[in-house]
């Protein structure tokens, strides 16, 4: 057995690994490999290599050593083996990790917890230079109290990948898995052929996802490549985001550089647009779960890392000059080409503008540039059927429609968050603006008066559409913040009349009066919610 990604074997597996970093157990069922065949029994496979056998030599095959290049970069924790060899201890060596071995009892007591491991290698059946190796039937029946402890560890906290093993014959190690309460990381079930009778009853009992699969080789090395693809085109190299600022930085400061800054703008959202144009990002995926969903936003806060780190900057230093700068990029990223597939997917293909709208508009509150939010909030965007609308209707919170939005609770940490979509995008913006807003008090004073800006606008542009209703976020919750924002609103309307920034940036009104009608719409909506709630 092992643990890797998702079926059918593609890129869409390996983000599971690379994006959602759960840590993995491996557990292998790989005989010890004989020098002079080239094939093995059943479900159990040939592990001996050509040069090993040229050698008279046994050594580790292409999957052992794709396995400890995935142990070696953290994605997986521990190895369970039925094997007797020392195979997948000798390709961790090579790979430069020390593996913790448990193949007795008495290794047990003392061993450190597997999690403060780089990776452990438990031999379930012992270790064939120790006398007290298990191989018979009866002998395979039960386990020792302490391995029976470390399995019922490892099936309940690390996600599982099974390869190799045919499940017919190891009845303690069946017991093992038919003990685990819990289903909370996946399992993969890598077979050659259809599974036997005992394999289906676990991987019914588990909810496994089956995985057809030619051979351990291929279907390591494949995992292994697509998890290196993974993180070497969806994680920009911090330098490259540094840089990219930093030029940002000086070609915003002086007007002969604007091809530059366009160029720069324009090549960056290219990027982000190729890599989110992938298989991973189809929107005839299958039926949205917690486990691809959370693969999915990780994949865009990834694909969106570099722009994110741009766009405060952008937003705070922009002139008007550059708006149109901005606008194009905004333009491109909300406008997809895709016009058929799941609802959720389809509508969460706009999620890269989104969140490069929180991040400009976090620039421009701090700056008080909120001319540029009234000018992106009313851009028209173009959906699926054809009909433009402005972009705060486009977007605002829909990009998780219906019922959709429950399934963002699956996000890390966000299980029982009230508003898990606002809350996960308030994590992703804080990051890249910890410069501009060094204070969480700061950062959530701007992040609300964001969140509230596109409430009122949406409330302003989409009256006729959707009546007297906005999107909810964060600021919901946040009754002193909210308050102390609409006050701030209403002061500047009574003490500027026309003339205040938030009526200026026409966001939820053209004059002093539709403003102040808005907000208290607005008001009026919220204490309509709060009495259904």
């Amino acid at each position: 057995m092992a643990t890797t990604p998702a079926p059918p074997l593609s890129p869409g597996i390996a983000k599971n690994i690379g994006r959602s970093r759960i840590t993995l157990t491996c557990l292998t069922n790989l005989p010890e490999p004989k020098l002079s065949g080239s094939s093995c029994f059943g479900n159990t496979l040939n592990l001996t290599s050509k040069s090993g056998r040229k050698e008279g030599r046994k050594q580790p095959t292409e999957a052992h050593h794709a396995i400890a290049a995935l142990a070696a970069q953290g994605y997986i924790r521990v190895i369970l083996t039925t094997n007797f060899d020392h195979l997948i201890e000798n390709a961790l060596r090579e790979a430069g990790v020390e593996p913790t071995v448990l193949s007795s009892p008495d290794q047990v007591h003392g061993a450190l917890p597997l999690i403060h491991t780089q990776c452990s290698v438990i031999k379930l059946h012992g270790d064939y230079l120790d006398t007290r190796i298990r191989n018979t039937a009866s002998e395979l029946q039960t386990y020792p109290p302490e391995f029976n402890g470390l399995l019922d560890q490892v099936f309940d906290e690390f996600g599982l990948i099974v390869c190799g093993w045919s499940a017919e014959w190891d009845e303690a190690l069946r017991n093992g898995i038919y003990r685990c309460p819990s289903r909370r990381f996946a399992t993969y079930w890598a077979a050659r052929g259809q599974p036997g009778t005992e394999a289906k009853r676990l991987i019914g009992h588990r909810g496994a996802d089956v995985v057809s699969i030619e051979g351990a080789d291929k279907f390591f090395h494949t995992i292994r490549e697509y998890v290196e693809a993974v993180e070497e085109f969806s994680r920009p190299h911090p330098l490259s985001t540094k840089a990219a600022v930093a030029a940002m930085k000086r070609y915003m400061s002086e007007p002969r550089y604007r091809i530059q800054l366009a160029d720069l703008v324009d090549d960056t959202v290219r990027k982000v647009v190729e890599l989110t144009s992938g298989e991973g990002f189809g929107t005839h995926a299958p039926s949205v779960s917690g486990e691809s969903f959370a693969a999915r936003i990780q994949g865009y806060d990834a694909a969106c890392s570099t722009l994110l780190a741009m766009a405060p900057v952008a937003g705070f230093w922009a002139e008007r000059d550059l708006y149109p700068i901005l606008e194009r990029a905004f333009v491109r990223l909300a406008t997809t080409e895709e016009r058929s597939g799941n609802t959720v997917w389809l509508s969460f293909k706009r999620y890269p503008a989104l969140i490069l709208l929180f991040g400009l508009g976090i620039g421009s509150v701090e700056a008080g540039r909120l001319d540029l939010l009234g000018r992106l909030f009313s851009v028209p965007i173009q959906e699926e059927n054809r009909q433009s609308v402005p972009a705060v209707l486009s977007l605002g919170f829909r990009c998780l429609p219906g019922d959709a939005e429950s399934v963002a609770k699956s996000l890390p940490g966000l299980d029982r968050a009230q508003f898990p979509m606002s809350q996960w995008i308030y994590g992703v913006i804080r990051e890249c603006c910890k410069e501009l807003t060094p204070s969480e008090t700061q950062f959530t004073s701007a992040f609300t008066k964001l969140e509230i800006l596109l409430a009122l606008g949406f409330m302003h542009h989409g009256a006729r559409l959707y009546g007297n209703w906005a999107p909810l976020g964060r600021y919901f919750v946040l009754n002193e913040e909210r308050n102390r924002v609409l006050e701030e609103m209403r002061e500047s309307i009574a003490a500027m009349g026309d003339d205040s920034p938030f009526v200026e940036a026409r966001i939820f009104g053209d004059t002093a009066d539709a403003c102040n009608n808005g907000i208290n719409n607005f008001v009026s909506f919220l204490g309509q919610i709060r009495r259904f709630r």
